[in-house]
């Protein structure tokens, strides 16, 4: 009989392979982050859809997000929600290539991200044209709020 299969286990195994290929070899992301974060799985409208909780900065470089990824879809969401303070604050100035590099990897695999905070802080003319470009999108969401952040990953 044939195996059939869905498109969360072929992300998964890739995300899952990844992150072993990747991953270094004297820390994990449950040894250099796992302890500061707590993920919390909401289920809304059938989707889940994974919070990140913590006062650290858990992204800081590419591998940050792949580890958060792959942790967030073993507990099954492919929707993450991260709140501002969670992310290196160089991420916000596009000159550093930081957000376009850790961005791609949530586009490649197929994971929904809502970064929530008060983007107004930053005046740069090419970081608001960025925002507005991946809110329309929808795959990248920068929000306002927690209940925003929700909706938009829960369509």
């Amino acid at each position: 009989m044939a195996k059939t299969l869905n498109l969360d286990n072929l992300i998964f195994n890739e995300l899952y392979n990844t992150f072993y290929k990747y991953k270094r070899t004297d820390v994990s992301i449950i040894k250099r982050i796992g302890h500061r974060m707590k993920i919390e799985i909401s289920k809304i409208n059938g989707i889940d859809i994974a919070e990140i909780i913590s006062e650290n900065v858990l992204i800081g470089e590419v591998q940050d997000a792949l580890d958060l990824m792959a942790e967030c879809s073993f507990k099954g969401s492919y929707n993450i929600i991260l709140h501002e303070k969670n992310i290196l604050p160089g991420f916000f100035d596009l000159k550093t290539g930081i957000a376009g590099e850790i961005l791609q990897k949530f586009s490649t695999y197929r994971v929904k991200l809502a970064i929530v905070g008060d983007f107004s802080n930053y005046p740069s003319k090419s970081l608001n044209d960025f925002i507005f470009e991946s809110n329309k999108m929808g795959r990248i969401n920068f929000v306002n709020s927690m209940e925003e952040a929700k909706t938009r990953l829960s369509k």
